[in-house]
Order: structure tokens, then sequence, then C-alpha cells
């Protein structure tokens, strides 16, 4: 692969394989995708400039938005998720996982301003930690790489922050959300998962165990990812409502995977996701600046 004028890469002949047939997707179909999505209910580009619904403000005017995109082999789903993303991001930061397809290579020719991490442990749960230490941005969005999360549905996560929310949740069970790709089995674990926390923290989620999320930069302070796996969404949300933050639940869409199969293991993620719960539920949180937490009782 060579690099050209403007820092695109160039598909030589020595690169053809198993690359070829989506790079000759990409050169085709991502200007087509970009015009659809433009013309989709969840944004619209007036004048150069994204509007963010209901708020009033443009991408451009809104705080710096850096996207976290975890990938293990996911090369042939980039070219859907790149190629959709909001105009005028801040960054797009890609954290690959050891991935022994055209992952990286793909990712450059898309967007060559895009930032790339290697994670230093296998997991997911690794790979959002390593990306949010990378990121600059004042709102940090973290977005799956297999297609099943709609990136034009970014702005309805930046509008509930910039209206006052710190941590804005994705939920395909509120009014206005839904699955393609949840089933039967994973919908009742994630009720019954979703149940214990709410009774244990006092919380009212209505979808624990989903990644579409995005909170502006000082939540980070309390989130503090040390977990590696699946079960990292599970402990995001119990770290954000155990710090009092305010959250609201995004109504999101998740489509199925576009292509490849899910790293996902029902009933070891499922069992990871319960340890995290009773483990946060015994953790002691720390004091803060001197503070004390729940008016004055130390946790």
């Amino acid at each position: 692969m060579e690099a050209t004028e403007g820092g695109r890469a160039r598909i030589s002949a020595s690169d053809v394989g198993p690359i070829s047939e989506t790079i000759e997707r990409l050169e085709r179909g991502t200007q087509t995708e970009a015009a659809e999505w433009s013309r989709s209910n969840a944004a619209a580009v007036v004048e150069g400039e994204t509007r963010v619904p209901g708020s009033g403000i443009s991408m451009a005017e809104s705080p710096r938005v850096s996207v976290v995109i975890p990938t293990l082999n996911e090369a042939k789903n980039l070219p859907h998720v790149l190629g959709k993303l909001p105009r005028r991001l801040h960054e797009v930061i890609i954290v690959d996982g050891f991935s022994t397809d055209e992952t990286v290579e793909v990712a450059r020719f898309l967007r060559p301003d895009v930032k790339l991490v290697l994670q230093t442990c296998p997991g997911k749960g690794d790979a959002l930690r390593c990306g949010f230490e990378a990121a600059t941005g004042d709102i940090i969005v973290m977005l799956d790489a297999d297609g099943s999360a709609d990136p034009a549905e970014i702005p309805r996560f930046v509008a509930a922050l910039v209206e006052g929310a710190d941590f804005a949740k994705g939920s395909r069970f509120r009014d206005g959300g839904g699955s393609a790709d949840i089933t039967r089995l994973r919908r009742v674990g994630n009720r019954g998962l979703n149940g214990v926390v709410n009774v244990l923290f006092g919380t009212s989620y209505s979808d624990l165990c989903y990644g579409y999320n995005a909170f502006w930069r000082h939540c980070l302070d309390e989130i503090t990812v040390d977990c590696t796996g699946f079960e990292v969404e599970t402990l995001i949300n119990i770290r954000i409502a155990r710090a009092g933050l305010i959250t609201t639940e995004v109504p999101s869409f998740e489509g199925e995977r576009i292509h490849g199969q899910s790293n996902l293991r029902t009933f070891p993620d499922g069992w990871r996701v319960l340890r995290t719960i009773l483990r946060e539920r015994v953790r002691r949180m720390p004091k803060l600046h001197g503070e004390r937490h729940d008016n004055g009782a130390e946790l």
C-alpha cells in the first residue's frame, strides 16, 4: 500500500487479496453512503453544517466530539461505519485488538486522519480504556465497529449532553429504539441483569448491556475502566450511577452485524457481568477531594 498526495493510501497490485473486494466497495460506495446518511432523519445537512436535532446548534458550534471504535477483524464492516459518521467530528479513534485481517489498512484508506491505537491486552474493556486515554475531545462517543449501531444517531447523543446530561446512554428498549440483532436468550439475560442493577443501585435503566453511549470528558474521572471484557458497559453504567451523575437514555436501534460473527459469548460474558455487578456493590467509593458521598456518609 503506497501513500498518495494528501495522505490517502493507494492500493497496489501487491495488496490485492482478501482486501480487494472491500476496497472496490469503498471506492464505489462510500460517497453514496454518506449521501444517504445526510438525507436521514437523524440530522440535516444545512449549508455544509450538520444540525443537532432539537438543539438549534450545529456540530461546528458544539463541543469537540471524539468517537472511539474498538475493532477486531472488522475490515468488511468499517466502510459501513466510517461512511456514515457525522461531519465535523473532532477525531475518530480506531482501537485495534490484534486484528488478523486488513482492519488497520481499511481504516487508514477510508480516513487518513484516523487516530489508530493498538490495545495492550485482548478484550473490549481494554480497547475502550485505551481509546478513552487517547481521546482529546470534550465529548466521547462509544461506537461498535460491526455495523449494528447507526453512526447517524450520534447527533442525538450529543444533543442529550448539550441539553444537560452528563452521560447519554443508548437504549434499545425506549420508545423509538429497537433491535434486529438481540436473541431471546440475550434479551431475557439483559432484562434480569438490568433488574438486579436497578434494585442494588437505585437506577432506572432500561438497557444495561448496550455499548452505544456518549459522555462528557469529566466522566472519565468516575468510570476508570479496569476490566477487560464485555462487562465494560455494565461497569461504566454502575460507576456513573454511583457518582451521582445525570444520565439520559437515548432511544437507539440496533441492526444486525453486517459481516462476521460476534465475539460475545452469552453465558461466559453474562457471568462476567453478574460478577461485575456484585463486585461493584461492595466496592468502596473513593473520597474525592476530601468530600463524602450521600450527604456525608462515606460509602
